[in-house]
C-alpha cells in the first residue's frame, strides 16, 4: 500500500474535499508543485487552476482553484481556495462566455472599464478551462 498523507481542499464557503491521498499536484506562484507524504514543511500561494488529487488506491480527482495558499505540514496537505469547485460541477460554457466577456471589456477602448478586474476575469475563466481540458485528458474524451 502507497504512503499517503491527508489533504483538505476547502473554500470560503464549504469545504470540498477531505481524504488520505498519495499526491497533490497544484499551480503555485512559481510553476507546477507536487506534493506527497513526507513533503517538507511549506507555504505558497496558489494560481488559479487546477488542483489534481490522487486518492489512496491512485483514483484521481481535478478541482478548481482561484487561487488561495497551499500549506504543507508533516501530517497534512491544506488549500485554502477563495473559490473551489469539483471539476466535475464547472460549466464550460459559462467558462467560455467569461472569458469572451472579458476579451471584450479589455478590447473596448472607449469604455470607461477597470482593466485590472478584467484582466482578473479573463485569467480565472482561463484557468476554469484549463481545468476542464485537465479532467477531459484525465477522462480520455
Amino acid at each position: 500500500m502507497a504512503m499517503t498523507v491527508h489533504c483538505d481542499i476547502v473554500s470560503a464557503e464549504k469545504a470540498i474535499f477531505s481524504g488520505l491521498v498519495e499526491l497533490v499536484v497544484a499551480h503555485g506562484k512559481l510553476g507546477d508543485l507536487g506534493v506527497a507524504p513526507g513533503h517538507a514543511p511549506l507555504l505558497t500561494q496558489l494560481n488559479p487552476g487546477p488542483v489534481r488529487v490522487i486518492r489512496q488506491g491512485g483514483q484521481e480527482e481535478v478541482y478548481y482553484v482561484s487561487g488561495g495558499m497551499l500549506e504543507v505540514q508533516p501530517s497534512l496537505v491544506t488549500v485554502l481556495a477563495d473559490t473551489a469547485l469539483r471539476a466535475d460541477d464547472m460549466d464550460e460554457a459559462a467558462a467560455q462566455q467569461a472569458a469572451e466577456d472579458a476579451r471584450r471589456h479589455l478590447n473596448n477602448q472607449s469604455a470607461e472599464i477597470n482593466y485590472s478586474s478584467a484582466a482578473v476575469q479573463l485569467a480565472e475563466a482561463m484557468a476554469q478551462l484549463r481545468t476542464i481540458q485537465a479532467l477531459r485528458k484525465k477522462m480520455g474524451k
